[in-house]
C-alpha cells in the first residue's frame, strides 16, 4: 500500500484505492480466535494459562473488543447466576424454556463453572449491586448479590465488556490482537480430512488480506440480527434488539467448513419496547409490573388456560418464553391491542412502601435499565415525551433473531464433557465442533441456551483449555493450506472488482443491471424472511407451501451474491456480512420445513402442523453440507435426558 496513504483514507478506502495497492500477509499461529466478544475475551483470558510459554495465539476481532459482542452497550444484570440453586436446577430450567430439545450435559456443564466465573467479573472492577446496600464484601467473600428474579443479579454494567476486554488483552498481549479485520470463511487441511487449518480475511483500515494459519481455532463470532425485516424500518432500522453487528459468520463460516449444525428451526423472538427494543425482564422481575391490553386487562391472566395444551413447558411456575408470547398474540389477534407496560403503575405502587432514600435509588436503576443496555429506548421516551413514571409504553414481540445463548438455541452440535456426556455426544474434547480442530461457545454451541454473558465466558475458558489440549495433542501437525495469491483475492475482493467493472454503466451507483448492492441484498433477504419464513408481516406463521416458494426466492438471492457490488472497504464488509446472513436464512428455513410440528408456539407456528408432537418430534433436527452437491442435509438426533424433570 503507499506510503502517503492517510488514516482517514484507511478507514474509507475506495474499490480502486484497494484493487491497486492491496498486499497479502500470511499469519502463521497455533490457536486462532476468531471474533472479541465474551466468548473470544473468556478464551484469551483462560488459554495463556493452559498454552505452553511458545505456543502462539493469535484474537482476530473485526471492531474493537472494549466495544464488541452483545455487551457492547453495557449490560444492566447478568442473567445466569446460580447461587443457591444447583446445576441439575438450571438443566429443568433451560430445558423448559427451549420446549424440551436441549444439550443437558452442556448445560450442567455451564451451570457448575459459571459463578465462579461472575466472582471473576467483580474482581476485573464490576460493580455488582447488593441485597445490602452497605455490604462492602465481595460476593466470593459471602455478600448476597442483589437478584432481578431466580437467575439474574444486577449489576452496574456500562463499562461490563470494557472491563472483560482488558482482562482478555493483558492476558493475551496486544501483540497478539488484530482489530479491525474481518474474517470472511475457514480453511480447510489439504492433507487431513475434516481438519479447520486457519481463516482468511481482510483489513478494515488498509488494502490488506490476512491468511491465517492455525492449527485449532475457536468460532466466536455471536449470533444473527437482520435476517428477517425488523419492525424498526428506515431511520430505525439501526435499532434492533440483539447486536445489529452481529451477521451469523459463525454459523454461516462453521457450516460452509462442514461442521454439524443443530435445532436451526428456532429462533427468539423478545417480548420487549415496541420500536427502541428497550429490556422489560427488570421491569417484570425487580419493579412487578405487568403488560396489560388496551382494556388494561391482564392477557395471561385471560388466557392462560391454553397453556396445557402445551404440557409440560406450559405448566412450570414459569411458562417457557415463547408461550408467553403465544398468549399475547391470541390477544391480538381477538383485536385486544396495543399492549402497555404498566411502568406508572408499578413504579406508584412501589413506591408506597418504600422509604426516601430507597426511592431515588429505584428510580435510578429503572433509567439505568436502559442507558446501560438500549440508549435508543431512552432517546425514543424523550422524542415522544414519554415520562415510564407517568405514561405507560407498547410493548410487542420483535423480528426473530437467531442465537445460542439467550432464549435460543441455534448453532454446532459440538461434544459434551467427558465426565457427563453420553458417548453419542462425546468424541473427545470439550466444546469441539464435528470438525477436527474447530471450537466454540456462546451463540456458536447449540442446543443449550440461558448462557447469556455469563455462561458465553465460561465457555470460551472450556473451548480454550480444549483447544490447547487438542493442540498439544498432536504436537507434530502442521497446517497445510494451499492458496493461490490472485484466485485469493479476486474471491475477497470481489464484490469491489464488480463494482469497478460496471460502476460507469449507470448515473446512479445504487441502480445498475450487473451488480447489486449489500444493502438492496439485505432489503431483498428480509422481504422474503418475513413473508414466507413466518415474520412479523404473517404473525409468525409458516407452512410448507409457503417455506418452498421462501426457498425458491432465496435460491434466486444466491445466484445474485456474485453480483453483491462493494465501493469501500466497509461496503465490503456489508457484502459479506449479508452473504452470511443468507446462508443463516436458508439453514432457518430448511430446517422449519423439515420439523414437521410447531415446537415453539409464539416464536412460529407451521399452520399445517399446528400441534406440539412430542412422541415423534422430542429429538433434534441436525444438518450437514453436503460439500459434493453443495446443498444441506436434514436428518435427526436423539434427544437424551440425564437430569429427571419430575
Amino acid at each position: 500500500m503507499a506510503e502517503n496513504c492517510t488514516t482517514e483514507m484507511k478507514g474509507s478506502m475506495t474499490s480502486a484505492d484497494v484493487l491497486n495497492n492491496y498486499t497479502i500477509e500470511e499469519i502463521n499461529t497455533d490457536v486462532l480466535i476468531v471474533g472479541g466478544g465474551m466468548v473470544g475475551c473468556g478464551a484469551a483470558f483462560e488459554i495463556k494459562k493452559w498454552a505452553p510459554k511458545d505456543m502462539k495465539i493469535t484474537m482476530i476481532e473485526k471492531a474493537s473488543i472494549e466495544r464488541s459482542g452483545a455487551v457492547a452497550m453495557g449490560l444492566s444484570a447478568i442473567n445466569t447466576y446460580l447461587g443457591d440453586n444447583t446445576p441439575e436446577d438450571y438443566v429443568k430450567h433451560v430445558a423448559n424454556d427451549l420446549m424440551g430439545i436441549v444439550r443437558e450435559d452442556l448445560i450442567y456443564d455451564t451451570g457448575r463453572h459459571v459463578d465462579s466465573t461472575v466472582q471473576l467479573f467483580e474482581k476485573f472492577g464490576l460493580p455488582i449491586f447488593k441485597e445490602d446496600e452497605e455490604d462492602t464484601r465481595s460476593i466470593a467473600e459471602g455478600a448476597r448479590p442483589l437478584r432481578a428474579g431466580r437467575w439474574q443479579i444486577m449489576i452496574h454494567g456500562e463499562s461490563y465488556k470494557v472491563l472483560v476486554a482488558e482482562a482478555a488483552r493483558k492476558a493475551l498481549g496486544e501483540e497478539n490482537i488484530l482489530e479491525r479485520v474481518f474474517i470472511t470463511e475457514l480453511l480447510m487441511d489439504e492433507k487431513h480430512e475434516n481438519r479447520v487449518a486457519g481463516a482468511i480475511g481482510f483489513s478494515l483500515r488498509e488494502a490488506k488480506i490476512y491468511i491465517f494459519k492455525a492449527k485449532s481455532v475457536i468460532m466466536a463470532c455471536g449470533g444473527t440480527v437482520n435476517v428477517f425485516r425488523p419492525r424498526s424500518q428506515a431511520e430505525g432500522m439501526g435499532r434492533t434488539w440483539y447486536a445489529i453487528w452481529n451477521a451469523g459468520s459463525t454459523y454461516a463460516m462453521g457450516y460452509q467448513a462442514g461442521a454439524e449444525m443443530t435445532t436451526m428451526e428456532n429462533r427468539f423472538v423478545p417480548n420487549r419496547f415496541k420500536d427502541g427494543y428497550g429490556p422489560v425482564g427488570a421491569w417484570f422481575t425487580l419493579f412487578k409490573s405487568r403488560v396489560l391490553n388496551a382494556h388494561g386487562e391482564d392477557y395471561m391472566q385471560k388466557w392462560g388456560h391454553m397453556l396445557k395444551d402445551y404440557a409440560p413447558y406450559g405448566l412450570a411456575k414459569v411458562p417457557a418464553t415463547c408461550l408467553w408470547n403465544h398468549v399475547m398474540l391470541k390477544d391480538w389477534m381477538e383485536g385486544n391491542g396495543p399492549f402497555y407496560m404498566n411502568t406508572s403503575g408499578a413504579i406508584k405502587t412501589l413506591f408506597e412502601t418504600l422509604p426516601e432514600k430507597r426511592k431515588k435509588s429505584l428510580e435510578a436503576d429503572a433509567w439505568e435499565d436502559f442507558l446501560d443496555m438500549t440508549v435508543a429506548q431512552a432517546g425514543l421516551w424523550a422524542a415522544m415525551d414519554i415520562d415510564p413514571a407517568e405514561t405507560n409504553s407498547e410493548v410487542m414481540p420483535t423480528e426473530p433473531y437467531f442465537l445460542g445463548s439467550h432464549s435460543g438455541a441455534c448453532g454446532m452440535w459440538v461434544s459434551g464433557p467427558e465426565d457427563i456426556a453420553p458417548k453419542e455426544y462425546q468424541w473427545g474434547y470439550n466444546r469441539m465442533t464435528t470438525v477436527n480442530g474447530l471450537f466454540t461457545g456462546g451463540d456458536g454451541v447449540g442446543a443449550s441456551g440461558h448462557k447469556f454473558s455469563s455462561g458465553s465466558y465460561v465457555e470460551g475458558r472450556i473451548a480454550a483449555k480444549s483447544a490447547v489440549r487438542f493442540v498439544l495433542d498432536d504436537s507434530g501437525y502442521t497446517p497445510t493450506v494451499h492458496t493461490d495469491n490472485k484466485t485469493l483475492a479476486e474471491k475477497i475482493y470481489g464484490p469491489m472488482i464488480t463494482f469497478e467493472k460496471f460502476k460507469g454503466y449507470s448515473t446512479e451507483p445504487n441502480v445498475n443491471p450487473n451488480y447489486i448492492r449489500p444493502r438492496l441484498y439485505l432489503f431483498r433477504l428480509n422481504k422474503l424472511m418475513d413473508e414466507y419464513v413466518a415474520g412479523t408481516s404473517t404473525f409468525y406463521r409458516t407452512s410448507e407451501a409457503n417455506l418452498l416458494r421462501g426457498l425458491d426466492l432465496l435460491n434466486r438471492l444466491k445466484e445474485d451474491a456474485s453480483k453483491l457490488a462493494a465501493s469501500n472497504l466497509h461496503e465490503l464488509m456489508r457484502a459479506w456480512e449479508n452473504y452470511h446472513r443468507s446462508i443463516v436464512g436458508e439453514l432457518h428455513l430448511r430446517h422449519v420445513l423439515f420439523r414437521e410440528e410447531t415446537r415453539y408456539p409464539g416464536f412460529y407456528y407451521r399452520t399445517d402442523h399446528p400441534n406440539l408432537d412430542e412422541q415423534n418430534w422430542k429429538l433434534f433436527v441436525n444438518s450437514k453440507l453436503n460439500k459434493a452437491t453443495g446443498q444441506p442435509e436434514l436428518f435427526k438426533k436423539p434427544y437424551i435426558e440425564l437430569v429427571p424433570k419430575n
